[in-house]
């Protein structure tokens, strides 16, 4: 499963979910309020831009952003709500690609870091963020803590969500450090829809170090957009990166 091939045109075209899921407010909201404080007044760069979903109430707030990203596709429904003066988009890999002028704030939301398939490319992504920012500018990544304490001995699978409609299934593979998240929705008909996507997992600690290859050294690391405090049993987290200031 390469990513160019996963978010094609039906993917992206049923990607937003106005009003729930990561669209909803109470996600959505502290997500961008978070950003915005740590942009500083400054410019942002969001790797992965896909649909727009933070990009564009993020630049509502007075933040120029610019986007990366790989897929067309979700480029296209992205300029459904903004156009190419108001949110500039690089096509391209957020490991390799580099995006035109300086930014006080780099950031990659919703997992999309694990989106990289080994940890080369993980590397990579941080000395691209590195690359793009002013002195003393930071690197954001949302990335959720790998739920292999949920795996019994001998299963290599976690439910990671059930809901009306909705399961979530991820399959590990512990020794190449990789899941695969299969989506299935379902209605009150004998049909479901698979959606699939790999990944490759990463410990914050081995974060952590992928960060110092790159410059930078870790500024927080809270549960959530809204500063809860992270601890050994959060699922999620969010950490800051910074490039020390100039002396």
């Amino acid at each position: 499963m390469q990513q160019e091939n996963i978010w094609d045109a039906e993917v992206a075209q049923g990607y937003d979910t106005p009003g729930t899921g990561m669209f909803a407010p109470e996600v959505l909201e502290p997500t961008v309020d978070r950003l915005a404080e740590l942009a500083g007044g400054g410019a942002a760069l969001e790797f992965a831009i896909g649909t727009g979903r933070v990009a564009v109430p993020l630049a509502e707030r007075g933040v120029p952003v610019t986007g990366i990203e790989l897929s067309p596709p979700m480029v296209e429904q992205l300029r459904t709500k903004a156009d190419e003066a108001t949110i500039p988009v690089v096509i391209g890999d957020m490991a390799t690609t580099a995006a035109p002028g300086e930014y006080t704030l780099v950031y990659l939301v919703f997992n999309t870091i694990s989106n990289l398939l080994t940890q080369a490319e993980q590397v990579e992504c941080f000395r691209n963020a590195a690359r793009h920012l002013t002195a003393g500018g930071r690197f954001v990544i949302e990335l959720w803590v790998p739920e292999l304490r949920k795996l019994p001995p001998g299963l290599t699978a976690t439910v990671c969500h059930a809901d009306p409609g909705y399961i979530g299934l991820d399959t590990y593979d512990v020794l190449r450090q990789q899941v695969v998240s299969h989506h299935f929705h379902f209605d009150e008909t004998r049909q479901a829809r698979l959606f699939r996507s790999p990944h490759r997992y990463i410990w914050p600690a081995e974060l952590d170090l992928m960060a110092q290859l790159a410059g930078f050294e870790l500024e927080s690391r809270h549960a959530d957009w809204t500063g809860a405090e992270f601890t050994a049993e959060s699922p999620s987290h969010v950490s800051v990166y910074r490039i020390p200031p100039t002396p």
